[in-house]
């Protein structure tokens, strides 16, 4: 990624180079220091900026993507909005199969980058023809001059992390970072940065973070596939009901599988704790953070980086909408703080 200082080129100038902020609140009473990489610093607002743009540059550096052509993914939203900001700029159209979870907010917002979009069912079977997994592959065979990401299958998701996620950690912690504790869903983001470090530093622990409902954590464990995990989950762009060949299983310790309620509510306490607006996955590695601080992984020396990977404006109709959170039950169990508004007339 390229560095910036006055006047950028354009908007692509700005992917990367995301700071890292310490915590002051919500790990005061935890052993060791916990630092996140704020990933909605990135002008699409999530890490998926930095994926959307390697895999296109390297389809055109090999000439399979030029001018005028089209690009296809299958998105959640965030690698849809990333894709679409970089079709913008390079002169591509775009066109995405978005997973039926993501809310009309984020769909507006691919909208409003120009691209078509499909909505096709969350929870579908992957091989289901309905799936976003089909619907991409069908339409990357239905459009002359298309490039389809397929981040999940595609091992450039997890080199443009390699390349820039996994060196800025090391940089910005001078290569003094213990524990990297990562939402695993396409498995771009933690294969990409546990192999930078681990080759670095070997002792660092990569901690991955998945959901329930969700097959990667056992998986991770036998190897085996085992379809009796998978069950509807409202966490977005965390865990999944197939094995996406971008996942480097090797550099992964250790998974913590979190639920939706928790991660709700650790989204929410980022905002009004620490000032960090950030998505529902977030609110999913702070949880997964703090269970594996209860289970004693870290010790006073352990400089902990928790990667956060998107802005919470996408998740205003969910995890930031009384209203929803109400209605998934998610205030019944305990009270947690939040703002009211009084109108005046």
């Amino acid at each position: 990624m390229k560095k910036h200082n006055g006047i950028t080129n354009n908007i692509l100038d700005l992917v990367g180079d995301t700071p890292l902020i310490r915590l002051n609140k919500i790990t005061a009473q935890l052993d060791g220091q916990f630092l996140v990489k704020y990933e909605a610093y990135n002008p699409g607002h999530s890490m998926k900026d930095r994926i959307a743009i390697h895999i296109v540059e390297e389809a055109e550096r090999r000439g399979i993507l030029k001018k005028g052509n089209t690009v296809i993914e299958t998105t959640s939203g965030n690698t849809g909005f990333s894709v679409a900001l970089v079709c913008i700029i390079k002169g591509y159209d775009c066109i995405l199969a978005v997973n039926s979870k993501a809310s009309n907010g984020k769909i507006n917002m691919l909208k409003a980058m120009g691209a078509k979009v499909y909505v096709c069912p969350a929870n579908v079977s992957a091989d289901d023809p309905r799936s976003y997994y089909e619907v991409a592959k069908k339409l990357h065979a239905e459009t002359a001059g298309s490039v389809y990401i397929n981040q999940y299958f595609n091992k450039l998701n997890a080199e443009a992390h390699y390349l820039s996620t996994g060196p800025e950690i090391w940089g910005q912690t001078e290569g003094k970072v213990t524990h990297v504790v990562v939402a695993s869903g396409t498995g771009g983001t933690i294969s990409g940065v546990g192999k930078y470090l681990k080759e670095k530093n070997p002792n660092i622990k990569i901690l991955g973070v998945d959901a329930f409902g969700s097959i990667l954590k056992k998986f991770h464990e036998t190897s085996e596939l085992d379809l009796k995990e998978i069950y509807p989950y409202r966490i977005e762009g965390l865990g999944k009901n197939l094995i996406p060949s971008a996942t480097d299983f090797s550099v992964i310790d250790i998974f913590e599988k979190v639920n939706d309620e928790s991660a709700a509510h650790r989204a929410r306490e980022l905002a009004i704790a620490e000032g960090l607006f950030t998505g529902y996955t977030s609110g999913a590695v702070l949880q997964a953070t703090i269970q594996y601080a209860e289970k004693g992984f870290f010790d006073k020396d352990s400089m902990v980086v928790m990667i956060l990977p998107d802005h919470g404006s996408r998740y205003m109709e969910k995890i930031y909408s009384d209203d929803w959170m109400r209605e998934q039950g998610f205030f019944d169990t305990q009270k947690h703080a939040h703002a009211e508004v009084e109108f005046i007339e």
